[in-house]
């Protein structure tokens, strides 16, 4: 089967010592004796490395409530109270996770996209993604992860904007999902945020596709100032994170102008 499925490249692939994360928790009535089409749901099963865990609300109420609460929880309540219902209510839970040592290419995404739309046609009412934040509903992830049919890495990962005293922190969450940092960039005012959010893209995409700046790299583009250098920062255990990270930074607050 293998040798049917496009593989998902990693062009610019650098190993690293890091591991490729995954996490997913889908809810529902699960219907787990569904055949599953390989070539359908281009994937060719469970990654090695990886495993699904099923949890049954009347067994394990307690790992089900886990995932039903927080501010995520608290938003999808208040943004779309029917679906947080059918979660509140689903009798079960399957979770995907697992690692994977930095791998040069990217089918252990590809097979698990696979994997959690199957789960999807199963009848799983919603999936939990911890890692970026976020409840995916089955036409969500099929618009945004299954149909385009390729890793489109900016869709696995968020860019966060937290406003601080001395401007904006703009930073990522998910890129642990392809082993590598996620991204900082603080004392951001309104005339550069835009740009820092491009910034960050063009990270995500470099990184997912197996690059890594090196630490110390200069940052070079026209619509950002002179002078930004990439460091690599954090650790695993940072809860902003949950992720070791690359922190940018420009001397002299050149980021924190405004728009005048």
């Amino acid at each position: 089967m293998s040798d049917t499925l496009e593989s998902w490249s990693r062009p610019h692939f650098t190993p690293t010592d890091g591991k490729a994360l995954l996490f997913y928790a889908a809810f529902g009535a699960l219907d787990l004796t569904r055949s599953l089409d390989r070539s359908r749901y281009r994937t060719n099963g469970t990654p090695g490395g990886f495993k699904f865990t099923s949890y049954a609300r009347d067994t394990h109420s307690t790992v089900l409530a886990e995932f039903c609460q927080g501010y995520v929880w608290d938003e999808l309540m208040n943004e779309n109270p029917e679906l947080a219902a059918q979660i509140e209510a689903a009798p079960m839970c399957v979770v995907l996770r697992g690692e994977v040592a930095d791998p040069p290419t990217l089918d252990y995404l590809r097979d698990s996209v696979g994997m959690i739309t199957y789960l999807f046609d199963a009848g799983a009412c919603a999936v939990n993604d911890p890692q970026i934040l976020r409840w995916w509903t089955d036409d969500e992830w099929r618009d945004e992860i299954f149909e385009p049919a390729g890793a489109v890495p900016r869709h696995h990962v968020t860019i966060l904007i937290s406003d601080e005293p001395d401007g904006a922190w703009i930073h990522t969450r998910g890129m642990r999902k392809f082993a590598r940092p996620d991204v900082s960039v603080r004392r951001v005012g309104a005339a550069h945020a835009d740009a820092v959010f491009d910034l960050c893209n063009r990270f995500i995409e470099f990184q997912a596709f197996g690059g890594l700046p090196a630490d110390g790299q200069a940052v070079r583009m026209g619509s950002l100032p002179d002078g930004g250098v990439v460091h690599h920062s954090g650790s695993l255990d940072d809860p902003d994170f949950n992720n070791v990270h690359l922190e940018v930074i420009w001397p002299r607050d050149e980021l924190a102008g405004s728009e005048d």
